[in-house]
């Protein structure tokens, strides 16, 4: 008997029909002989529907105060979804009971809409498993030390089904949604990408980062740090599929890397389309400059991305950076209020209509010229490069939005992604 975690997407949740799916997939590896625990996303367009009768309600300046309301409002999704599946598997004939994060509970620190989790206390889940009951866990929240609902982002159910996963020992997150797998990269942008059996963690984790929706960061970095095994499958596979062969199928994180992963120079492309750019112009070159553009930055909870300091003239220089679009405009007040009266610094412009367009690869820790023919392709379709960011095995540049899918198409063409074996 093996202790096993599905996770399964707002699409996947989208309807009756497909909640009765999924129930009688889950029922399946239940009757196999598997404790269950299942992290459910909203109902798919549910958090949308929600979030658009806030904003159409909203303050005219956003708090601490109404960001606690949008956690209080947004958990809900999760929580009906939750107990309609466990609905359908009682109709299934399956024991099944089902739990907000704060019934778990779940703890997490006080960032509202994006708060990290802190710690899980297992045992009402273990009494229901030993039971024999299947475990129903809301995805995408948890509660904070002085009994807050918060909740942990976007995509934040796929975290929070690594973290149950991970806290109470689990042999396997399998982690169920549209596609069926980890792709070279958007199939919707380029019809040839290809999906790959296996990525490594590191690989995943620069795509995650990157952009890449299949997988939410932290739940990468919840499955590297605890080495969780992970796979990536589609709940669209007829629900009575040979658990077998369902067991094998999608792609696998692996921790280790073969012979077959080291061959390919590059595994995949992601892209964001949610960037946008600010630039400090005029800023004073001395020491403590960047932390005090930044350090106010992370004060207001704003995430920054690729960074750049030009070089000094006159004694002043140009400093950039980019952060998610959604925060653009709170950055640009801060800058604006803030950051350019302390510093005596010209003036701030942004443009919130760039992407990140990223090669990501562990072969190109062992090969030279990847950047460089990256560079070469950009130029040869005419795109203009922003910004530069790489790593030991991504390097990644910053783009007019316009030019994302003709980059994205030209680089898996470059690299001869179509052509690598799957």
């Amino acid at each position: 008997m093996a202790f096993i975690v599905h996770k399964y997407g707002g699409t996947s949740m989208g309807s009756p029909e497909r909640i009765r799916c999924v129930a009688k997939r889950v029922a399946k590896w239940a009757r196999a002989g598997h404790q269950m625990v299942v992290v459910p996303s909203a109902m798919g367009g549910e958090t949308n529907r929600l979030l658009a009768l806030a904003k159409e309600l909203a303050p005219a300046r956003a708090t601490d105060a109404y960001h606690r309301e949008l956690d209080m409002l947004a958990a809900t999704g999760e929580q009906a979804s939750s107990a309609l599946l466990a609905i359908a598997l009682q109709a299934e004939g399956m024991g099944a009971v089902s739990y907000a994060g704060w019934q778990v509970p779940i703890r997490t620190d006080n960032s509202y809409t994006k708060a990290r989790i802190e710690s899980i206390d297992g045992q009402r889940v273990r009494a229901d498993l030993a039971n024999g009951k299947v475990v129903i866990v809301t995805g995408f929240q948890g509660i904070d030390d002085e009994g807050n609902i918060t909740t942990l982002g976007r995509g934040g159910s796929d975290t929070s089904a690594v973290a149950v996963a991970a806290a109470m020992g689990a042999q396997e997150c399998l982690i169920y949604t549209d596609v069926d797998g980890v792709y070279t990269t958007d199939p919707r942008v380029v019809p040839e990408a290809r999906r790959l059996q296996t990525v490594s963690f590191e690989e995943m984790l620069e795509m995650a980062s990157l952009g890449s929706k299949v997988l939410q960061i932290r739940s990468v970095e919840f499955a590297g740090k605890y080495k969780v095994p992970m796979r990536v499958l589609s709940s669209f596979t007829p629900w009575d599929i040979d658990i077998d062969a369902e067991a094998k199928s999608g792609t696998l994180i692996t921790f280790e890397e073969d012979e077959k992963m080291e061959q390919a120079v590059v595994s995949g492309i992601a892209f964001n389309r949610d960037e946008a750019k600010l630039c400090v112009l005029g800023v004073p070159d001395k020491p403590g400059i960047a932390y005090q553009i930044l350090g106010a930055v992370a004060d207001a909870n704003i995430e920054v991305d690729m960074i750049i300091q030009n070089a000094s003239k006159d004694g002043r220089t140009d400093f950039s950076f980019t952060v998610h679009r959604n925060d653009y405009a709170r950055a640009v007040d801060l800058l604006k209020e803030k950051v350019v009266p302390a510093l005596g610094a010209q003036e701030v412009v942004g443009d919130a209509k760039i992407c990140k367009v990223s090669i990501v690869g562990i072969g190109m820790r062992s090969h030279v010229g990847v950047a460089s023919k990256m560079f070469r392709t950009l130029s040869e379709e005419g795109i203009n490069i922003q910004m530069i960011s790489t790593s030991e095995i991504k390097t990644s540049v910053v783009i007019d939005e316009k030019y994302l899918e003709l980059a994205v198409r030209s680089l898996h063409k470059a690299f001869e992604l179509d052509q690598q074996a799957a």
